[in-house]
């Protein structure tokens, strides 16, 4: 009997290693393996020369695929001509004068401590002896208002027309502001572990959603489970992860009660924002389709290509 419980819980914990895709160091072998997958030209030319920053510093959970994804993100614009990258983990970068030298931001995988869920306090306040040496010297009444004006900045950037674009844990950056949750369509609140999933296009003529032909495809992923602003469904989703089957260790019910979107496209004010869940391994990155879905996003949010965004209802 003893044996037979020992086997059972060897299996089970070979089972959960399996359904975690192996990390691995980002080199030029890889860098040029996707550059050879990736898009020749972007769906639409660009109606100027774009310029995108893309911000990859995590204070909380840090995804082995940040520098990957951000290689992504600059081989794309490289390997299309659809824009030009300046990567950062600098979060000086988002005061107002200089967000304005871009067409889009990318928060990749830009985790925050669960505490506060605020990359800027993190920075300046939280993580004052490691990424926010510089701030040592401020009065703590001066790295408050910082960490304001500096979410602020971002808020406004958006707001008057700037692109913003949420990578994987990057929809974690602010996850307990409700005013940035309706900006981007919702905020992280939790996934049950990494497992297949199924995604489907929700609209296999979408611009964004072309790359994929309109067929289904299985994905290995964290399944996200997204909460705030997210009920309202103030987007127009493009991916859509079928429920059946998910193991939800936690067994939080809500898994399964509500349809779940894994990304998608919407306007806030002047500005347009992406969202794309996948992917937390950067195995993903190597599907030519998936590299075509987040071209597209991007040119989306650069304001180059025209597509529906408006709204679905509930269902």
């Amino acid at each position: 009997m003893i044996r037979s419980i020992a086997f059972i819980l060897l299996l089970a914990a070979h089972s959960l290693q399996a359904e975690n895709l192996p990390s691995f160091e980002l080199d030029e072998a890889w860098k040029q393996k996707v550059a050879a997958e990736a898009p020749r030209k972007p769906q639409v030319e660009p109606k100027k020369e774009r310029k995108v920053l893309i911000f990859s510093l995590a204070t909380g959970f840090k995804h082995w695929c940040i520098p990957h994804s951000e290689a992504v993100v600059q081989i794309l614009g490289e390997t299309s001509g659809a824009y030009t990258c300046v990567a950062s983990t600098n979060i000086e970068d988002f005061r107002a004068e200089r967000l304005k030298d871009f067409d889009a931001v990318v928060l990749n995988n830009s985790c925050p401590d669960k505490e506060k869920r605020d990359i800027f306090h993190d920075v300046i306040i939280r993580n004052i002896d490691e990424t926010g040496k510089q701030y040592m010297s401020m009065p703590m009444a001066d790295r408050e208002k910082l960490v304001k004006e500096l979410y602020q900045s971002l808020v406004n950037y958006v707001a008057e027309g700037g692109g913003l674009v949420l990578l994987h844990g990057g929809i974690a950056s602010f996850a307990k502001s409700e005013e940035f949750s309706a900006i981007a369509g919702g905020s992280f609140a939790y996934h049950p572990h990494q497992q297949e999933v199924t995604l489907t296009p929700c609209c296999p003529d979408h611009p964004v959603t072309k790359p994929f032909g309109g067929k289904p495809f299985i994905h290995t992923d964290e399944p996200y489970v997204l909460g705030g602003a997210y009920d309202q469904l103030n987007f127009n989703p493009l991916l859509e992860m079928k429920r059946e089957g998910i193991v939800d260790k936690n067994k939080k019910r809500s898994f399964h009660k509500q349809v779940r979107y894994l990304a998608w496209v919407k306007p806030y004010k002047k500005g347009r924002v992406f969202f794309s869940a996948p992917s937390h391994n950067a195995q993903s990155f190597e599907r030519p389709e998936l590299l075509g879905f987040l071209l597209a996003g991007m040119q989306y949010a650069l304001g180059d290509l025209e597509c529906d965004d408006t709204s679905r209802p509930k269902r």
